[in-house]
């Protein structure tokens, strides 16, 4: 059953609980009030049905649908279709996992069609009905409550995203391999919230220049410039992550590349030393091998003074060859 909540609003006061769409229409044009549907993945057949009851459009509901939509506010004629991306941080796996609430708004309804788990909608209904003064405002006081819950939604969220970055910035400087990874997949949701995030302020914009048009009530018009004022908050919030993940993968990048120059250099010390001692060795090895060779005809090979010599000449090359590379510091 795709219908989550359906129920008709008379002054505030939920008056009737239809069990079907029709009771729905048909309660409504008894009693008046306002319908509030509430939609889980509907069937075409479903929202074809509350788009002729209601009169939406098309192409709003083509995209309730089909889902996969950005943030946008789009009005046709007396009805207002709203698409929200809410978010969710989650401890466990620490990614942000985004939602898809559609929301159409006219005269006397309230559609709201989810594709994902949403809490935040029963909260908000949940809340409208223990304020029947707000609830009574109309649609208008549904949609700014729907605005505000997913609003409120995302402080969890920037907190999460907050401790991942304070967490990133520990795992640079102790070296670990792994977190350019992470900072890799953190900008990646960081980015996914600034798209769900930005195009709230102009659709606050929007809402707040269409209230005398619509005649939307007073107060309702504060909330949502209460409202607006915590988006702003939030894609400040968000923008400086932006900008702090962007200054992690630099300092990455540079200590990273400190730390392989700092292996090359010790590296090339290693060559050094190495290709010293080798030198050193090759002189007296040259001397041996040359007085080695089991020529007859060969001068000084029975000389008495011959071993003597080529041992001293071994010392004094191996010597000689040691301290020029001792002065030009490669031992």
């Amino acid at each position: 059953m795709t219908i989550i909540d359906n129920a008709v609003y008379v002054g505030g006061i939920r008056s009737a609980d239809p069990t079907s769409l029709q009771q729905t229409y048909e309660t409504l044009a008894e009693r008046g009030g306002m319908a509030w549907i509430g939609l889980y993945r509907p069937t075409a057949g479903e929202m074809a049905s509350v788009a002729e009851e209601f009169g939406l459009h098309p192409l709003a509901v083509e995209d309730a649908i089909s889902a996969h939509q950005r943030p946008k506010m789009e009005r046709y004629d007396n009805n207002l279709f709203t698409v929200l991306r809410p978010a969710r941080y989650l401890d466990s796996e620490e990614v942000v996992e985004f939602g898809e609430l559609h929301i159409f708004t006219g005269e006397d309804f309230v559609i709201t069609v989810r594709h994902a788990e949403t809490p935040g909608v029963a909260r908000t209904r949940h809340r409208l009905e223990n304020q029947p003064e707000l609830l009574a405002q109309g649609p208008e006081a549904v949609l700014y409550a729907l605005l505000d819950q997913v609003v409120d939604d995302y402080a969890p969220v920037v907190a999460g995203l907050e401790n991942d970055i304070d967490e990133i910035e520990d795992q640079l400087f102790a070296g670990d391999p792994n977190v350019s990874r992470r900072i890799y997949q953190l900008s990646r949701e960081v980015i996914q919230f600034q798209r769900a995030v930005h195009p709230l302020e102009a659709m606050m914009a929007q809402l707040a220049s269409g209230s005398e048009k619509y005649h939307v009530d007073i107060e309702t018009q504060r909330y949502l410039r209460d409202v607006a004022d915590h988006v702003q908050n939030v894609t400040a919030r968000v923008d400086s992550f932006r900008q702090l993940l962007q200054n992690a993968l630099t300092v990455d990048g540079t200590l990273t590349a400190n730390r392989q120059n700092a292996a090359s250099a010790l590296q090339n010390e290693e060559v050094k030393k190495i290709s010293s001692w080798a030198a050193i060795f090759f002189a007296p090895s040259f001397v041996a091998s040359l007085y080695g060779m089991n020529f007859v005809n060969m001068p000084e090979l029975h000389w008495a003074w011959g071993y003597p010599m080529a041992v001293g000449l071994m010392i004094v090359l191996g010597a000689t060859i040691y301290m020029i590379f001792k002065r030009n510091k490669w031992l």
